[in-house]
C-alpha cells in the first residue's frame, strides 16, 4: 500500500470559498468605477476597457485582511489567445516577476505599463504617501487557459489568456486575474494566493506541505562534477573526499548522465548516450529504458559474494555508498519531466507508447532569451507519451528507481508542455494530466515529498503541479562561467542567480520551499554563494570537483554529521530592496531577511554589474554599475511577524545586539535606527539580529549571538530561558565552536552541560568554545550574573 502523503493540516478551511459560499466578511478594496480601477478610493488603472468585467472576491476566512477581486473580460470572438487592455498604469512604482528564459523567471522594475516585460508572473504596485496600499495583480488559471501580463500600447497593462491549442477557444472570461490589496507587501502575496487556492483547488501551499529532509542536510550534487561522465567510481571518490575533509553529505545528488539513452539515429541496443559529452550535445537523446546505464548497470558490489543480482548495479551502489558513508540519508537522481531532454523514443520494449510531437513557441516564448535547450528540444521534437498512458511512464520509472534504494528525484525541464500541447486539449489540460501522475507516483514511491522541481519557473507549474511538491529551485542554474563567453560573466551572473533566488521566493515561496541552487566551493565568488545560501532557508550543496573543495568554507556551513543550521523561514528581500534594481542601477544593495529560532539575520550582497537587457533579450554584463556601494541596515529590515509559526516577539525590545560576521563587530541599535555598510562589488556581509533582555535584578543587558564560526551563527541557538530571580540564562546550542553571547556585564560564572568552564570576556561578549556534542544533542550552556 502506498504510502501517505506528508501534507499538514489545511489553513484554508472548507468555509473559506470563493464564490457560492460565505460572504466576505468585508467589501472589496479593489473596485472598478468609471473606467478606473482604484483601491481604497486611490486610482492605480485608468482608462479600463468598456468589455473589462471586476467580480469581487467572496473568500471570506480569519487569514485574510481584506477582500480582493476577479479581472476578466468579453471578447468579440472565440478564439485560442487574447491580449487584452485592462487599463493604463502610470507613474506608479511595481516590482514584476517575468519569465527572462522559457524555464526561468527574475525580477523587474519600473513606474509604467510600457516598462512591464512579456510573460509577467505577477506586479506589485507600491503604497503611496497618499494612502494607496500595494497592489497585487496576479494572472491566474481560468478554465483550460493560463494568464500572464505584458506591456500594451501606452502604458496599457495587457492581459494576454492562451490555452495552447487552436482547438481550445473561447470569448468570455471573467477570473484570469486576481487583484489584491494591503499594508504589507509579504502578508499581500500570502494572502492573495490563499485566495486562489480555494478559487482553483488544484494545489496546496507550502504551509500544508512538509518539505523533504534533504533541506537540512549538506549535500553534493555531480553535476559540474562530472556533466555526462558521472559514474560510480567517481560518485564514491567524490563522497570520500567530502568525508575525508570534515564535511560529510547528507545528500548524494546523481545528475544527468545514468539514464539509457540514445539519438533516433543510434541503436538503443548498443549505443547508451555514453558518447554524449559536450553540452547540449545530450538533449536531442531520448529514453530507451527505465534502467540505469551500463556505467551504473556494470557496477559489481566488493561486499558482495558470487553473482548474485543483488550484487551487482545501482541498487548495490546506492547500498554500498549508505553503508560506507553514514552521513548519507539521501540518493536523489536526475531525470525530465518527460523523461528525458528528448522525451522517451517510440517504439521501445518496456516504455509506454508515445510519438514525437513537435514543439511550438507561444508569442511570448519568442521574446525570452535565446537558450540551447530551447532551440535543441524545438529542433528535434519531444517523444510525448500521451497523458492517458503518462502514468504508466512514472510508475516504471520510479519503481525502479525505489527497488535500488533512490530515496528522491529531481525532476527538471519541467516548462516544455505547453509546447506540445496543441493535440492534447491545451496546454492547462495536458499539464493537469501530467502532474496529477508525477503526484500520484511520488507519493506512492518517494514518500510524497521526495522531489527537487526545477526549470518550473511559471504559473501552469506553481498552480497545477504543487498539490504534493514542496520544494524547488528558485534560481536559474549556478554559472561558473558565462556560457555566452564573457569572461566577466564569473563575477557578474552570480549577482543575477542571487536576485533571481531573491526575489522569486516572494512568489513561489508560497507554494514551494526555496532551494537556491548549488555551487562550487572554489568559485571566485564562492565566499558570496556561501553566505546567500547559509541564510536562504533551504537546502546547501554544492557541485565541487572530486578533490578540489575549500574546506574552510564547507566547514562554516556543514556540522560533522552533515546536517546544517537551515534558519526557521525562506530568505526574502527586504522592503527597501522591493522596488529597486540591485543588478543594474548603480546604488542598490541587495538585502535579505532571514528568521532563525532566537534571533534575526540580514544579508547584505553588492550584486551590481549585470542582468537583463532589454534590447538585446538576454542577461549581459553591465560594468559601469559595478562598483562600491554603501547601504543602509536596520533592526526593522527583519520582518520579525512575517516569518515562521513561530515568530520572535519583538515587541517590548528596546533595541537589538547586531553582529557583523565579516568584520566581527558588535554594534547596538534601537529598533528604528540604521548603521551605514559599504562593499565592494560581489562582497558580501551577514548580520545576526539579535533581541536584548534585560534580567531585572541586576539588570544585565543579554542577548545570544551563537556559533561565530558558522555563517549562519544564530542558527546555532535553539532556546534561551531568562530566570529573572537566579539571574541566570540558559542557551542551548547546536553545533561546536566558538560560541558567543553579548552581556553588558562580566558573568561571575561559566557551565557546559552542568560543568564549570572557562571563558573570556571581551567588548561586551562572553566567548566560550563549545564542543561538539554529537548529532542528536545539543550544548546546554548556563550563564551566571
Amino acid at each position: 500500500m502506498a504510502p501517505p502523503s506528508i501534507i499538514k493540516a489545511s489553513s484554508v478551511t472548507t468555509t473559506e470559498v470563493v464564490n457560492g459560499g460565505l460572504p466576505s466578511s468585508s467589501p472589496s478594496t479593489i473596485t472598478l468605477e468609471k473606467s478606473k480601477f482604484m483601491a481604497n478610493g486611490h486610482v492605480f488603472l485608468s482608462e479600463v476597457p468598456s468589455n473589462v468585467i471586476a467580480t469581487p472576491s467572496t473568500f471570506a476566512g480569519k487569514t485574510i485582511s481584506s477582500a480582493g477581486c476577479f479581472v476578466g473580460f468579453d471578447a468579440d470572438e472565440p478564439k485560442d489567445r487574447h491580449v487584452v487592455s485592462m487599463g493604463k498604469l502610470r507613474n506608479i512604482k511595481f516590482m514584476s516577476i517575468f519569465r527572462f528564459k522559457v524555464w526561468w523567471t527574475t525580477h523587474w522594475v519600473g513606474s509604467n505599463g510600457r516598462d512591464l516585460e512579456q510573460e509577467t508572473q505577477m506586479v506589485i504596485l507600491d503604497k503611496s504617501e497618499s494612502g494607496r496600499p500595494y497592489i497585487l495583480m496576479l494572472p491566474i488559471l481560468e478554465g483550460p487557459f493560463r494568464a500572464s501580463l505584458q506591456p500594451g500600447e501606452d502604458d496599457d497593462v495587457d492581459i494576454c489568456v492562451e490555452s495552447g491549442s487552436t482547438k481550445v477557444t473561447a470569448a468570455g472570461f471573467r477570473k484570469s486575474v486576481y487583484i489584491h490589496a494591503g499594508d504589507d507587501p509579504y502578508r499581500l502575496v500570502k494572502e492573495a494566493v490563499k485566495v486562489v487556492r480555494a478559487c482553483l483547488g488544484t494545489f496546496n501551499l507550502l504551509e500544508e506541505k512538509t518539505p523533504p529532509g534533504i533541506v537540512d542536510k549538506f549535500g553534493w550534487c555531480t553535476w559540474d562534477a562530472f556533466y555526462l561522465a558521472v559514474n560510480p567510481q567517481g560518485v564514491w571518490e567524490g563522497v570520500k573526499g567530502l568525508v575525508d575533509g570534515g564535511t560529510p553529505p547528507g545528500l548524494v545528488l546523481i545528475d544527468d548522465g545514468w539514464q539509457s539513452i540514445c539519438h533516433d539515429s543510434d541503436d538503443p541496443n548498443t549505443q547508451e548516450g555514453m558518447n554524449m559529452t559536450s553540452a547540449g550535445e545530450q538533449m536531442p537523446c531520448r529514453l530507451t529504458r527505465y534502467e540505469e546505464n551500463y556505467k551504473f548497470k556494470d557496477y559489481v558490489s566488493p561486499k558482495g559474494k558470487g553473482s548474485d543480482a543483488l550484487n551487482k548495479g545501482m541498487g548495490a551502489f546506492v547500498r554500498d555508498l549508505k553503508q560506507e558513508f553514514k552521513s548519507v540519508d539521501y540518493v536523489y537522481v536526475w531525470h525530465a519531466l518527460t523523461g528525458y531532454w528528448g522525451g522517451l523514443r517510440p517504439g521501445m520494449n518496456g516504455l509506454p507508447e508515445c510519438s514525437v510531437v513537435e514543439p511550438e513557441l507561444s508569442e511570448g516564448l519568442k521574446l525570452t532569451m535565446e537558450d540551447l535547450a530551447v532551440d535543441k528540444i524545438v529542433s528535434n521534437g519531444i517523444g510525448l507519451v500521451p497523458p492517458e498512458k503518462v502514468h504508466e511512464m512514472y510508475k516504471g520509472l520510479h519503481s525502479h528507481l525505489e527497488s535500488v534504494g533512490i530515496d528522491g528525484v529531481k525532476v527538471d525541464v519541467i516548462h516544455l508542455l505547453e509546447m506540445l500541447s496543441e493535440n492534447y486539449g491545451g496546454r492547462v489540460e495536458l499539464a493537469k494530466a501530467y502532474f496529477k501522475a508525477l503526484t500520484a507516483s511520488v507519493r506512492e514511491h518517494f514518500n510524497g515529498n521526495g522531489v527537487i522541481a526545477s526549470m518550473e519557473h511559471c504559473n501552469d507549474f506553481m498552480f497545477l503541479g504543487t498539490e504534493a511538491i514542496a520544494l524547488g529551485r528558485v534560481g536559474d542554474d549556478f554559472w561558473c562561467v558565462d556560457p555566452s563567453g564573457d569572461p566577466n560573466g564569473t563575477f557578474w551572473l552570480q549577482g543575477c542567480h542571487m536576485v533571481h533566488c531573491a526575489y522569486n521566493s516572494l512568489w513561489m515561496g508560497n507554494f514551494i520551499h526555496p532551494d537556491w541552487d548549488m555551487f562550487q566551493s572554489t568559485h571566485p565568488c564562492a565566499d558570496f554563494h556561501a553566505a546567500s545560501r547559509a541564510i536562504s532557508g533551504g537546502p546547501i550543496y554544492v557541485s565541487d570537483h572530486v578533490g578540489k573543495h575549500n574546506f574552510e568554507l564547507l566547514k562554516r556551513l556543514v556540522l560533522p554529521d552533515g546536517s546544517i543550521l537551515r534558519c526557521a523561514y525562506y530568505a526574502l528581500p527586504t522592503r527597501d530592496c522591493l522596488f529597486e534594481d540591485p543588478l543594474h542601477d548603480g546604488k542598490t544593495m541587495l538585502k535579505i531577511w532571514n528568521l532563525n529560532k532566537c534571533t534575526g539575520v540580514l544579508g547584505a550582497f553588492n550584486c551590481q554589474g549585470g542582468g537583463w537587457d532589454r534590447e538585446t533579450r538576454r542577461n549581459r554584463c553591465f560594468a559601469k554599475f559595478s562598483h562600491r556601494l554603501t547601504g543602509m541596515l536596520s533592526p526593522n529590515d527583519i520582518e520579525w511577524e512575517n516569518g515562521s509559526k513561530n515568530p520572535i516577539c519583538i515587541e517590548n525590545i528596546q533595541s537589538f545586539a547586531m553582529y557583523m560576521s565579516q568584520s566581527r563587530k558588535l554594534v547596538f541599535l534601537k529598533p528604528s535606527e540604521s548603521i551605514e555598510i559599504s562593499l565592494e562589488p560581489f562582497n558580501y556581509e551577514l548580520i545576526t539580529v539579535s533581541p536584548i533582555t534585560i534580567l531585572p535584578r541586576k539588570l544585565v543587558r543579554f542577548a545570544p549571538i551563537g556559533l561565530v564560526n558558522m555563517l549562519n551563527c544564530g542558527g546555532a541557538i535553539q532556546s534561551v530561558d531568562f530566570d529573572g530571580k537566579e539571574n541566570s540564562v540558559r542557551v542551548k546550542v547546536r553545533g561546536g565552536g566558538e560560541m558567543r553571547v553579548f552581556a553588558s556585564k562580566k558573568p561571575r560564572a561559566c557551565l557546559l552541560d552542568g560543568e564549570e568552564i572557562q571563558f573570556t570576556y571581551e567588548e561586551e561578549m562572553v566567548v566560550i568554545g563549545a564542543p561538539w556534542p554529537g548529532s542528536s544533542n545539543v550544548s546546554v550552556i548556563d550563564y551566571l550574573f
